[in-house]
């Protein structure tokens, strides 16, 4: 059996926000990690093989490496019943190593060995029987270039070859992946023998007995293996951890003195040991001071090795992107812990506070937001909400799962909260889940995940699936294989300080309406496709007039329900009962209706949020410039591509020509040398003359 845990020191954690250490959660990126369900499992085994055909090797066959021709072999053996090994090699002084044999796992004969002096030695049958299919590779160098080509091969067994269901089994194949290897250390700790552990895996896996990528044996060998290095390397693990986390607080003070804007913090235990640590940079600093109104408190990742739980503060840009903010290190997981990580990441951002903060359900975060962010809105999102409801409730209902699935999810997007009660209530009754600590749990943090209880706090769209994309891109920067902290440390550092640079792309305007035209010059590319995307479906709303000046909006297909938008011309100010803009801060099309009734030919100023205006953008002067002068460009260009349409398409005489010398155009430009240059200050042509 393999195991190969990950090079990673980060992995997902899978404890339930209930309290009960027992009760494990699968988190929605396990399915990296681990196959879950039994459609994975019983696919693993193409799964963990090359996604390609693999073909029968044959003499000539030519690698690039020894391990190369060793995975092409394997991944066939596999496909075809059997597993491989590997058996002899040779080496000479000058090749080093230049030949490799692979053989079957059934070739050879077990030699007799000297029986220990025991009252019943065991008398264990060998599965090999002289198998001669093999593969033998031989190293030559050609041009200076070193490669491995097969100079025997063959496939012929004296043995029978297994079905797919029969070689999953093969000790080559048998695997527990990371994910598993935490649960079952959890449930042995616990006191679970080995066979419930499998039984409670199969049940968390929702496949039949027998049908995991590992059997009972590989479990107890697996837990027999890790006490054993436990108890002989505690002692080191320790040593190695206080050593790691000392490296870390060095590189922190290195890091202050080369870079004036890094802050950091840390804690000691009795012993003077590295406890907490945390730290942020200038720049994330300086983002903080414009996009720093609402955060992400993100826990989702812990290490194993080190026994530290990971929690990172994240923002977005005006352009939509993750941004970091901060990030720190904790010994455990309680509520002390979590308020002096958000206390640290205050201090580090110069006192200011946010006004929202996203975050997992930790009832040990709930309270240390209740007391260092008392006046700052609390949001759990909703993929937190989501990852947990198939463990929490697909064995519990069985059948009923995905109809309760399809009624919950219907409960994020009520707008009312008495709906949300009544609807509430009736899901609960519906499917019997009354006493459910589960369903008690969800109740009671209420307020803060349904959209009827947080459709009036600022989230700056940081709960969008667009946002999500670039969270975890981000995410795969800093978290890539890493063998110590001192890794992490320098990758967030490269992650944190190198924001790519937003081309602004010209986003042409799809109304001709002055609103539009103006929030183009306005807004940044990202901010403006929202708010143009409301400003389209504003065309497609009435309005009614109420004696009181307020105004009744609704689409004139009745789509969806009316909203009540209240007019106030004193202060041009617009307010509208669906609050999108009090969510995202981008009007929505109810409100822009009214504003076109009214005759508004821009937008008021202070529906322009600094977060979302162009100058805002983390960019240098002079790159603002050269993204000006190449949407300058872009507007150019464009104009001239939809005249010179508009007029070759008069006749077939003009179409044909144009077509001619596009082509020739195209041939000569791309002769002309490269050049990095951004065109500067284009004057446009007078299109009509052209």
């Amino acid at each position: 059996m393999a195991l190969n845990p990950s090079n990673n020191i980060w992995v997902r954690r899978q404890q339930c926000p209930c309290g009960d250490w027992k009760c494990y959660i699968r988190n929605g990126g396990d399915d990296d990690q681990a196959s879950i369900g039994s459609q994975v499992v019983k696919t693993e085994a193409s799964a963990s093989s090359s996604s390609e055909a693999v073909f029968t090797p044959y003499v000539g066959q030519i690698f690039k490496s020894d391990e190369e021709a060793f995975e092409y072999y394997s991944n066939f053996a596999r496909k075809n019943g059997f597993s491989i090994r590997k058996a002899r090699s040779t080496e000479s002084h000058n090749l080093g190593v230049y030949r490799r044999d692979f053989v079957c796992y059934r070739s050879g004969f077990n030699q007799p060995r000297k029986k220990a002096n025991v009252e019943h030695p065991r008398d264990r049958k060998s599965v090999r029987c002289g198998c001669d299919a093999k593969l033998y590779l031989t190293k030559e160098i050609v041009d200076g270039v070193t490669q491995w080509y097969i100079s025997q091969f063959s496939n012929v067994h004296n043995h029978e070859l297994l079905e797919d269901d029969q070689v999953r089994l093969l000790p080559a194949y048998r695997k527990i992946q990371e994910a598993d290897q935490e649960r079952i250390l959890l449930l042995s700790k616990a006191g679970f023998p080995v066979n419930r552990i499998v039984k409670v895996l199969e049940l968390e896996k929702g496949v039949q007995p027998g049908q995991l990528p590992f059997i009972e044996k590989d479990v107890r060998n697996f837990v027999r293996t890790c006490k054993k290095t436990v108890q002989e390397n505690e002692a080191l693990l320790n040593e190695k951890r206080e050593n790691d986390m000392f490296e870390l607080l060095e590189a922190c003070k290195s890091m202050a003195e080369r870079d004036v804007g890094f802050a950091f913090d840390f804690t000691t235990d009795e012993n003077d040991k590295v406890e907490n640590i945390a730290w942020s940079y200038g720049e994330s600093v300086g983002a903080y001071n414009i996009f720093g109104d609402v955060v992400m408190f993100d826990t989702t990742f812990r290490s194993i090795s080190y026994g530290i739980l990971l929690c990172l503060f994240f923002g977005v840009d005006n352009h939509g992107r993750a941004i970091f903010f901060g990030c720190a290190l904790l010994q455990d997981e309680t509520s002390h812990s979590f308020t002096w990580a958000l206390k640290t990441f205050v201090r580090l951002v110069r006192g200011r506070r946010p006004q929202t903060v996203i975050t997992d359900m930790e009832s040990g975060l709930q309270d240390a937001i209740s007391s260092e962010l008392p006046n700052t809105k609390h949001v759990i999102g909703a993929c937190h909400i989501q990852s947990k409801v198939y463990s929490w409730f697909s064995t519990l209902l069985g059948l009923q799962y995905e109809d309760f699935k399809s009624e919950f999810e219907e409960l994020f997007h009520l707008e009312s909260i008495e709906d949300f009660g009544h609807r509430w209530n009736h899901l609960v009754a519906r499917f019997g889940l009354g006493s459910d600590k589960h369903i008690g749990l969800l109740h009671s943090y209420r307020a803060s995940w349904p959209y009827s209880y947080t459709r009036g706090y600022f989230l700056a769209r940081m709960l969008t699936e667009e946002y999500s994309k670039s969270l975890d891109a981000f995410l795969k920067q800093i978290l890539s294989a890493q063998t110590s902290l001192q890794v992490f440390f320098e990758q967030v550092g490269i992650a944190a300080n190198n924001l790519p640079d937003e081309e602004l792309q010209y986003v042409p305007v799809k109304t001709c309406m002055p609103i539009e035209e103006h929030a183009r010059t306005v807004l940044t590319p990202y901010a403006f496709t929202v708010l143009q995307n409301e400003i389209v479906l504003s065309m497609q709303y009435a309005t009614t007039e109420m004696s009181n000046g307020s105004y009744l909006v609704r689409h004139y297909k009745k789509m969806d329900g009316e909203s009540l938008v209240i007019w106030i011309p004193e202060d041009e100010q617009v307010h509208c009962s669906c609050k999108e803009f009090e969510h995202s801060g981008i009007l929505c099309r109810h409100s822009l209706r009214v504003l076109q009734v009214k005759n508004y030919f821009q937008l008021p100023n202070e529906y322009f949020p600094i977060r979302w205006r162009l100058e805002s953008s983390l960019v240098s002067v002079s790159d603002r410039i050269a993204q000006s002068d190449n949407h300058e460009w872009s507007q150019t260009f464009q104009s001239l591509s939809e005249t010179l349409l508009t007029e070759s398409l008069t006749s077939k005489e003009r179409c044909n020509y144009v077509r001619t010398e596009l082509i020739g155009l195209l041939e000569r430009v791309r002769e002309l040398p490269l050049s990095d240059e951004v065109p500067m200050n284009l004057e446009p042509n007078n299109v009509s003359s052209f």
